[in-house]
């Protein structure tokens, strides 16, 4: 009879244990499920960064383009404003704008 007892308890182990068992499966598939969601977000977010990152790439480019373009601009006007401060340039105005001339110089218009 000591037997008999024995077998009921046992068995009642084992299906304690298998509804534990089925609840930790549950747990790990529902943490797995997690996982794979956020690791599917975690994708999706990379691959915007990935676009931004080319888009502020070309907007860097483009950047140092006109940069590039600032830089001889200054350049012109330094030289322009060291051409302005000589002689050649204000003899040049005087005879364009005012219609002055050298006192030896002769000037030949054409006839009207």
């Amino acid at each position: 009879m000591k037997n008999k007892k024995k077998a009921p308890a046992a068995a009642g182990r084992s299906r304690k244990r298998r509804a534990g068992l089925g609840r930790h499966k549950r747990s790990v598939l529902m943490i797995c499920l997690v996982l794979v969601f956020l690791t599917g977000v975690v994708a999706v977010d990379s691959l915007t960064l990935q676009a931004k990152n080319a888009e502020y790439k070309a907007q860097e480019a483009e950047l140092k383009e006109q940069l590039r373009a600032e830089e001889e601009r200054s350049e012109e006007v330094d030289e322009f404003r060291e051409y302005v401060n000589t002689d050649e340039y204000t003899k040049e105005i005087a005879e364009e704008k005012l219609g002055l001339v050298d006192p030896n110089e002769i000037v030949f218009k054409p006839a009207k």
